[in-house]
């Protein structure tokens, strides 16, 4: 899981999640000590509530949980960053039951879950979940401005504690077919580059006090 720290200004701790260290870049390195739960919902909501509920035995809860990385969008801007307007999970399809597509059946949660908390100056998209990259035509079945496999996940086990969450994400595919590692992460180093960049307008936000809980 790496060696994660919380960040803190002005008595806001934040626990920053990641999926991977192939997104966590040299500039985001500079700023941030990320937990890294590993790749998908599973490893996602796993690690990030284990170490939640580690915290919490210890009476140290952050105040906000921050998730990052990179999505896939067939619409936004490739290379450029977004925060996270909604969360909703792709994979939920309990429709023959009677449960709308996107609701877990007996969890009082909304299909699509706005994020109330807004970081000041970035542009925000809705973004869903799932356990499958999405490519080409795949696009053609999701509602959400942008895809990732750990949104969600976080958000739920944020949730579990009590804790709000906010994310950023990059857009590093989804305008033509995915066939190789290389169309996904030829675009991580532009990405860690604009993310560091959405942490430092975080940060002085959070100084300003035009963020806060």
């Amino acid at each position: 899981m790496g060696e994660w720290q919380l960040w803190t200004k002005r008595g806001l701790s934040v626990l920053f999640v990641m999926a991977t260290e192939q997104e966590y870049g040299p500039e985001l390195r500079a700023r941030i000590h990320p937990l890294i739960t590993g790749v998908g919902p599973v490893e996602a909501a796993s690690v990030t509530g284990a170490v939640l509920g580690e915290l919490k035995a210890k009476g140290e809860l952050p105040k906000l949980v921050f998730s990052l990385g990179s999505a896939g969008s067939r619409n936004l801007e490739h290379a450029e960053v977004y925060q996270l307007a909604s969360v909703s999970y792709r994979d939920m399809d309990c429709s023959p039951l009677g449960f709308a597509r996107g609701r877990v059946p007996f969890l009082n949660e909304d299909a699509v879950v706005p994020m109330v908390l807004q970081i000041p100056g970035i542009a925000s998209a809705s973004i869903a979940t799932g356990a499958s990259i999405v490519s080409g035509a795949m696009y053609d079945g999701i509602g959400a401005d942008m895809v990732d496999m750990e949104s969600y996940a976080v958000y739920r086990a944020a949730k579990h504690f009590g804790v709000p969450m906010i994310g950023l994400r990059g857009i590093t595919d989804g305008r033509t077919e995915l066939s190789k590692y290389e169309d996904w992460a030829d675009y991580l180093h532009i990405v860690d580059h604009k993310l560091a960049a959405d942490i430092d307008r975080f940060s002085a936000a959070v100084e300003s006090g035009a963020f806060s809980l």
